[in-house]
């Protein structure tokens, strides 16, 4: 496949002219990242955007004792970092590839020029910064508003709409990193599932793999119209 085919696959350009994907692709440079690679660091010089075309990485804030909390997961066609790269900032955070990882990169002052002659192409990124705000949105919410059982719940169904609606979900990262993800440990998140399953709204077998049983009572759990029956700490 080309690159030019490439970036037509990326929902982000699946509406520009093959004129347009050409220009485009004449700016992009093609990066590997292996496990573990840091991409950006926080207070980096915001240079450019890059968008995954294999692997995943994980956006990220470090705490001075090591502590982590993931902002963002992003797989094959989504971007990541234009943020600061449209405002002239420094980038706000840590990008890591979670696997081995090939990305575009999209250097910010040709890709601006390409914008200043195309409002098609700004029109999507501003599409797609609106949904990216939204899920930034609810992440403070669950993180602030929600019990840990609340913000498990929430994910799980999250996951079954992105997975199609499905009742099997597939846990798309370690638990260790979900943990992360919804603000809490490893141990905890353990617990929620085991409670969980003990009230037979999910079945799991300790796997990467969780079957919804009782749609209507996690989401009542998700929104805090319900709580599980007995407490398993925060």
């Amino acid at each position: 496949m080309t690159l030019k085919e490439q970036l037509a696959t990326i929902s982000l350009f699946q509406s520009l002219s093959p004129a347009d994907l050409e220009r485009l692709s004449s700016i992009v440079v093609s990066q590997r990242f292996s496990r573990g690679d840091i991409i950006f660091s926080e207070g980096e010089e915001g240079r450019g955007f890059y968008v995954v075309m294999e692997g995943r990485v994980k956006i990220f804030k470090a705490s001075f004792d090591g502590k982590e909390q993931i902002l963002h997961l992003f797989g094959p066609g989504e971007p990541f970092g234009e943020v600061a790269v449209f405002a002239g900032r420094t980038f706000p955070a840590y990008a890591e590839a979670m696997e081995n990882s090939r990305v575009l990169y999209f250097p910010r002052t040709a890709f601006i020029s390409l914008i200043q002659k195309n409002p098609l192409l700004a029109m999507n990124m501003l599409a797609m910064l609106s949904e990216r705000l939204h899920r930034f949105a609810r992440l403070i919410e669950d993180l602030s508003l929600k019990e840990v059982p609340g913000r498990v719940a929430a994910y799980l169904l999250y996951l079954s709409d992105k997975q199609g609606g499905t009742s099997d979900v597939v846990l798309d990262i370690a638990k260790g990193q979900l943990a992360s993800v919804l603000g809490t440990i490893p141990e905890t998140l353990s617990r929620m599932l085991t409670r969980m399953t003990q009230e037979k709204l999910i079945a799991s077998d300790g796997s990467n793999k969780v079957r919804i049983e009782d749609r209507k009572g996690l989401e009542k759990l998700a929104s805090g119209e319900i709580r599980l029956s007995k407490s398993a700490g925060q």
